[in-house]
């Protein structure tokens, strides 16, 4: 029997990671795009997980990611994990950079969430999933390059799930208030829990993707205790 598939757009440690074991463990057949795949290798042992590599800002590259997904089974679960950033004082800032942020962190989210919007609406089904930030909702000094693409991200995420949950197609962006633990190798939880635990992230995000659509999540925000409102 088909695994349902579940796509991690923008793979790599920390909550990519957990999101991956976590589906994997829940018998999701899970694909991993990135850039660079190799340094997806140990997470692929470890989950059995697909890697292609992809550009999330090309679109090209974003429709072979999802011709490959076409051959692994019935979509179930979309995650748009990648995001870019350029910071730093406005009159200092690359415009060139912001460019590439804008790219990666805003016109990516829609070129995933297009491609996988096609392919759900087909089957009257699934979620389409939004990693924000603190800066989808509040701009702060010297981060106009990273605010700018999350702020377009939840306007996206926003847009989809009003036009995509009358057609049972579930649409919810996350903001990300604070910092993520680290997961490298050799290093201890925090016994604070000052940092949001990726494990316990993924599990929210697993949580929503099995909401009964009669009180669907459109956007969820999770913050350690540490972190000021």
């Amino acid at each position: 029997m088909t695994s349902n598939v579940a796509v991690i757009a923008g793979a790599g440690s920390g909550l990519s990671a957990s999101l991956a074991r976590l589906l994997a463990r829940e018998g999701f057949r899970v694909v991993l795009a990135a850039r660079n795949v190799e340094k997806l290798d140990p997470l692929l042992a470890q989950t059995g997980a697909q890697a292609v590599a992809t550009d999330v800002s090309d679109a090209a590259s974003v429709q072979r990611l999802f011709e490959v997904v076409d051959k692994a089974g019935p979509l179930s679960l979309v995650v748009f994990n990648a995001s870019g950033r350029a910071r730093g004082p406005i009159a200092e800032l690359d415009p060139e950079a912001v460019r590439q942020a804008l790219l990666v962190g805003a016109y990516g989210g829609f070129l995933v969430g297009q491609q996988a919007a096609n392919r759900l609406l087909s089957q009257g089904s699934g979620s389409i999933f939004f990693t924000g930030a603190t800066a989808s909702v509040k701009g702060f000094a010297g981060s106009a390059g990273f605010a700018m693409p999350k702020f377009g991200l939840r306007g996206l995420a926003q847009s989809m799930a009003r036009e995509l949950a009358p057609k049972n197609i579930h649409v919810a962006h996350f903001v990300i208030d604070g910092a993520i633990a680290s997961t490298g190798p050799g290093e201890a939880p925090d016994p604070q829990e000052r940092r949001l635990s990726p494990d316990a992230i993924a599990e929210a995000y697993l949580g929503i993707h099995r909401q009964n659509r009669s009180a669907w999540t459109w956007e969820l925000e999770l913050r350690p205790w540490v972190e000021t409102f």
